[in-house]
This record gives C-alpha cells, structure tokens and sequence, in this order.
C-alpha cells in the first residue's frame, strides 16, 4: 500500500491536474497515436490494489528492467510507446502526458534523445508536480557516435557527437537497473529489500550473462567487421567487445534519408570482407537491405534490433530485453561474422521466420 506521503502527493498531483490546465499547453503542436502501452505489469498478488505505486516508461528497455526490479510488489510498471512503433521517433498526444504526471514516477532516457519527454518534464517542472523523475541515463559515461569505426571513417559535425544507446551493453545496462532501483525504492520504500534482491539477481543471472555469451559470439568470429542497414544504434556493442559496427547512415536519425555515398560504402565493405549477410533493423525500412542483395553479393539480411520497440508478437510471447537479445540479435551476430550457418543460429525455425524478413 502507498504510504501517507505518496497519497499526499498524488492528491496535491490530481489538484495541479485539475486547475492549471496543464494538459492542453503539455505537448502544443504534438501530433499522433498516443495513449495505449505496449505493456504492462503488475505482480499477480497485488492486481486489485487501487493504491499501488504507478511507473510510467518512455523507452522499451528501461520499461523491461523497472518490471523485473518491480517483482513480486505492488508497483504497477508501464511502457508508454505502444507496440511497433520505434522508441525514439514517435510524437504522442497529449494523454501521454497525463498518465506521466498521474503516475508515481517516470523513467526516462535523459535528454535530448525523446523530445517529447523532455517536454513532459519541463512540464512537470514548471507546474511543480511531484512525479519522480528518474534518469536512466544517470552515471554513464557515453561514448562518440563514431566510436567503433574505423577513424578515417569518422567524419565530422553530427558523428563527433555522443550515442545515447548506452542500454547495448549490458554492463552499462546494469548501472541503468541500479538507478532505476533507487527510484522505486524512494517511492516504494516499505518494499526497498525486495526491490534490491531483484535488481541484483537481474544484473547477476541476466546482464552477466548476456555480456558473457555476447563476448563468446565475437571472440570466436575471424571477422571483426558487421555491416548493418540501420541506423547508427549499435556503437556500444562494438565498444564492448571490440568490432567495428558498419551502419549504413552514420547519425542517430532511424529515418534519415540514405544517399548514394552511403550505399557505396556499404558495398565497399561487403566486396572487402567477404560479406555473405548482413543485418537489418526490425523497425526501419528494409528497402536499403534489399537494395544490397540485388546489388552485391549478399545473399540475406536478418534482423537486430537496439531494444528501441515491441512487435505485437514479442509482447504476446512477454519478451524483454533478454529475450530479445538471444532469440533476435546474438543469431544475427552469430550469422553476419560467420560464425554459424544461418540454418544453425537461433531456435527451430528461426532462419526461415527471420531470412529476409518484411
């Protein structure tokens, strides 16, 4: 049950709902889908308490990690991107803002990188309501965007910047999952020990292991070079274990318009390498990967993913963040280094289901 404190503020929150008018100034000018999650949890034995603390999510992995610390309390976790849309290029309405400011806390990814949850908290700021804001993004050390190509390859202006995917590697990932439990802990505090537990089994029997099996994959690759047709996502994988991870469009926009040049050079490294397959992303447009095929000698694309949204099917399979990453992205790693047949990556079924997919 919440404490005499955390009704408090949610009383003080639904009066601040109700008189400024914050609703309708929150996110002016914003356009698009908005107010159904893409998931949702509660630990079974506390489903029918009205009173549970409420954390809203405005990213896919941290939504995932929060659930895992949050289980087996009351705390009701929620992810606001709703399913198959990606988690950085979508405009909610403004609902979304209302379920931030209704909620106990909200877990963002820092900013600069979802601007409409940067305007939610300039929102929650000015109109002092006393949503904890929690920063998943607090305590890492972000590396350049560029940072795993090769430095002729660099470039200038928007690729000397800092990549916010830091949630790739999973030991930067587990200092996220410590903040995130800091938060829950201040709003749930009755709960602190078992909040705790959890996030170190998660960090221990989770992220541990993830890193492990990662370095398996790439030090037993002969190639230290993937090309993907994605975005530039996956710098903090190549930092981690060494690889120089060849996006096709070098900045953080998933829908950049992709140039001749780009292309070029994609069909460069292909020809250099030896490149049979290559990866591409779940959430953006297959048409450069398919480009490529025709192209060079590529024979196939398979899917990676930087954990940015859900398919509808992932949801309904209850996948997380570990989930994604072995039945996802380790085949494809596994596949695009030559490490494995594609008929050997991934489980039953996986090569068919994921070769070339649409």
């Amino acid at each position: 049950m919440r404490t005499t404190e955390n009704r408090s503020r949610l009383s003080r929150r639904r009066a601040l709902l109700a008189g400024s008018g914050v609703l309708a100034a929150a996110l002016a000018g914003c356009t698009g889908a908005g107010g159904q999650q893409a998931n949702r949890t509660t630990a079974s034995s506390f489903e029918d308490d009205e009173d549970a603390p409420v954390v809203v999510a405005s990213f896919f992995s941290f939504y995932d990690f929060a659930r895992n610390v949050a289980r087996d309390t009351p705390i009701d976790v929620r992810n606001l991107v709703p399913t198959g849309l990606h988690g950085h290029g979508w405009e909610p309405n403004a609902q979304i803002t209302r379920e931030i400011i209704e909620a106990d806390a909200f877990i963002h990814v820092g900013e600069n990188f979802q601007p409409w949850a940067d305007r939610a908290i300039t929102t929650i700021k000015a109109d002092g309501v006393e949503t904890e804001l929690i920063n998943a993004r607090a305590g890492i050390e972000l590396v350049d965007l560029a940072a795993s190509l090769d430095p002729e390859e660099e470039g200038v202006g928007e690729n000397r910047g800092r990549d916010p995917h830091f949630w790739l590697d999973p030991q930067r990932a587990k200092q996220s999952v410590r903040t995130i439990t800091d938060g829950l802990v201040d709003i749930a505090p009755e709960h602190e020990e078992t909040l705790r537990e959890n996030a170190e089994t998660y960090q221990r029997e989770v992220l541990d292991r993830i890193d492990a099996d990662y370095r398996s994959i790439f030090d037993a690759a002969d190639r230290d070079v993937v090309q993907l047709a994605a975005h530039n996502a996956f710098q903090y994988i190549g930092v981690a274990y060494g690889i120089q991870m060849r996006p096709l469009v070098t900045n953080l926009a998933a829908s950049d318009d992709i140039k001749p040049s780009d292309i070029t050079d994609a069909k460069e490294t292909i020809d250099e390498y030896g490149i049979r397959y290559i990866g591409a992303a779940v959430f953006e447009t297959r048409r450069p990967a398919e480009q490529l095929i025709r192209e060079t000698a590529v024979e196939a694309y398979f899917p990676v993913t930087p954990y940015a949204g859900v398919r509808e099917d992932w949801v309904e399979s209850g996948w997380g963040y570990e989930e994604i990453a072995y039945n996802i992205n380790m085949p494809t790693f596994e596949v695009v280094l030559g490490n494995k047949p594609p008929e050997e990556a991934g489980p039953d079924g996986w090569a068919e289901k994921w070769r070339n997919f649409e």
